[in-house]
């Protein structure tokens, strides 16, 4: 015979059940920070002392009668105090022999680093390298005793959703442990065009930059690097360098000291709906070619501007911020194939990777690299020797046929003028030639070695569009 069990009593049963299944189906955090946080350390840093300089006196005329007083009181004032700039930031030791690892800026102009352990002694650091690009520093930490090591996770089978633990020193409170889930894969920030971020909603303060997150099996899947936030503290978005870019820079560091990063020598945008519908494409896919630098590999290689790069080394360019990663991480030196896109039609190339330069020689290449336009020819920015003598302008590299060699533009020439606009740099000189009428004369003032003459340059009213 069946019994009716009092209603309360199966309601106690179902919130028992509930209760279990939810702790079942829950994390085990607990575990996760009791094994895996010894692992992770504190850093603690300080500037070396710099001493400002003395107090200004008033701009007082020379010829005033009260300048040598005020002068004389001012320059016998004492200098500032000494200033002293500390910060504090997380890390985490990845051999036993005592390397650690941390964001590059942590440790950045830095005259002392002590790394904290969970048992709580303090040790002097070494920074063995550090790379801005990536955000990674590599340090040693000396000791006679066996450290606690993290291990690694991959971080290419990661997914959206999937739980995560974050473990550091956010203002300066030790082995703090705040968890969350992986809210996006592969972000590119605007700073950053060589790191594949991990988003998570775990909360991330200043003080947490360097330390690891976690996956649930203990395994470092990421660097905790930056936030998003107006305020300055966690508002729900941090972004981690994923662990498999870190070591690749973390083994270079260690045997060399610096990075070594693979260089295309283009400039890149992203294909729009529009854009692709202009190119023929079906949906936007690729990066578009937009600048080709002097003398870089992808000049060598037969690269043009309007080229759409489909495919690096075999693999699919589906947005412009996938391929400076595959550049990046490609060995200098090596020959890799190309699929782009040119005219509509699909054309398999070859490219030798280069070595990138360093941000000045970059700079640099991107000033003097020419580029095209609806007028037939190509510009560059003018030398800076040019820009000291007061003159400005777009310094004429090369003409091809049309509307500008029509003109008489030659060379050598730097177009001071256009439209009877000034023209200050490639730039605005870009978004003038865009705005020209076609069909009627235009005034272009060009600057010929010693000389200025005007030139009428007329754009072809079937050019227009």
């Amino acid at each position: 015979m069946h019994v009716k069990q009092p209603f309360w009593l199966v309601a106690i049963l179902g919130l028992l059940w509930n209760t279990l299944t939810w702790a079942a189906e829950y994390p085990d955090f607990v575990t996760l920070v009791e094994k895996y946080s010894p692992a992770v350390v504190s850093i603690q840093t300080k500037s070396d002392p710099k001493e400002r300089s003395k107090r200004g006196h008033p701009a007082i005329p020379e010829n005033s009668p009260f300048y040598d007083y005020f002068k004389r009181f001012f320059d016998e004032m004492p200098d500032m105090p000494t200033e002293q700039l500390t910060s504090v930031g997380s890390g985490f030791i990845i051999s036993a022999d005592g390397y650690v690892v941390t964001n590059a800026h942590v440790v950045e102009d830095m005259a002392s680093i002590v790394v904290g352990l969970s048992d709580g002694a303090e040790l002097s650091a070494q920074v063995i390298g550090k790379d801005k690009r990536s955000d990674i520093a590599l340090l040693k930490i000396k000791t006679d005793t066996t450290l606690p090591a993290v291990k690694f996770g991959d971080a290419r089978k990661t997914k959206v959703g999937q739980w995560v633990l974050a473990i550091g020193s956010p203002f300066g409170f030790k082995r703090t442990a705040t968890q969350g889930i992986i809210s996006a894969l592969g972000r590119n920030l605007p700073t950053d065009n060589y790191v594949p971020f991990i988003q998570t909603d775990a909360a991330v303060n200043p003080g947490n930059s360097g330390g690891p997150l976690f996956n649930l099996d203990g395994e470092v899947i990421g660097v905790n690097s930056q936030i998003y936030s107006r305020s300055g503290g966690y508002q729900g978005v941090s972004f981690a360098i994923p662990i498999d870019v870190a070591m690749e820079v973390v083994d270079q560091l260690k045997a060399g000291g610096k990075v070594s990063r693979g260089w295309l020598g283009v400039l890149i945008q992203e294909m729009t709906p529009e854009l692709a519908q202009s190119f023929g494409l079906d949906k936007p896919r690729g990066a578009l070619v937009g600048q080709v630098l002097a003398e870089g590999p992808a000049q060598g290689a037969g690269i043009k501007v309007g080229d759409i790069i489909i495919a690096f080394n075999g693999q699919p360019v589906q947005h412009s911020s996938d391929l400076p990663l595959m550049v990046g991480r490609t060995r200098p030196g090596i020959s890799i194939p190309l699929t782009v896109i040119r005219e509509g039609k699909e054309l398999s190339l070859s490219v030798q990777i280069a070595q990138l330069p360093d941000e000045a020689k970059l700079q640099q290449a991107v000033v003097e690299s020419p580029t095209t336009n609806r007028l037939g020819l190509a510009v560059a920015e003018l030398p800076p020797d040019k820009r000291k003598q007061g003159t400005t302008g777009v310094l004429v590299k090369d003409v091809d046929d049309g509307p500008a060699a029509n003109a008489g533009i030659r060379p050598g020439d730097i177009i001071n003028r256009i439209n009877n606009i000034d023209v200050n740099d490639m730039k605005q000189f870009a978004d003038l030639i865009e705005q020209l009428p076609a069909g009627r004369p235009i005034p272009v003032l060009v600057r010929r070695e010693n000389g200025a003459l005007f030139l009428a340059l007329t754009i072809p009213a079937e050019n227009k569009n």
